[in-house]
């Protein structure tokens, strides 16, 4: 029986997750999610379980609202390094969730990177 996008999106998640939770035990997270509609980025702490920064898409401050594209998700790269030093942080590493590198994700890390932050 063949598998469903969403089964193997899921299956690709869990396992890029596991693998970067083995790697970098102790680091913050860079979290990228990305929807048909917007785009979104949150540094979180998993030993402690909280959200540091956050930027998406729909922030009206941005100027990006309703868009999804490169562009946007180039500002939204930006907007979280900015946060992310503001809070602290200095080095993370980027969980891309199930997502491909490529597009629109890799415009949020390069984004980052050229913000100041350590990926």
């Amino acid at each position: 029986m063949a598998n469903s996008k969403r089964t193997l999106f899921l299956k690709r998640r869990l396992r890029v997750r596991n693998k970067l939770r083995k790697v970098n035990a102790g680091r913050l997270r860079l979290s990228v999610h990305r929807s048909n509609k917007n785009i979104s980025a949150q540094v979180i702490d998993d030993v402690n379980g909280v959200t540091l920064a956050s930027a998406s898409s729909l922030e009206k401050s941005l100027g990006v609202v309703g868009k999804n594209n490169v562009e946007a998700a180039t500002k939204i790269g930006a907007a979280i390094a900015e946060r992310a030093k503001k809070a602290g942080v200095e080095e993370v590493y980027f969980d891309r969730g199930g997502f491909l590198f490529h597009g629109k994700v890799k415009a949020v890390a390069e984004a980052a990177r050229e913000g100041g932050l350590k990926i």
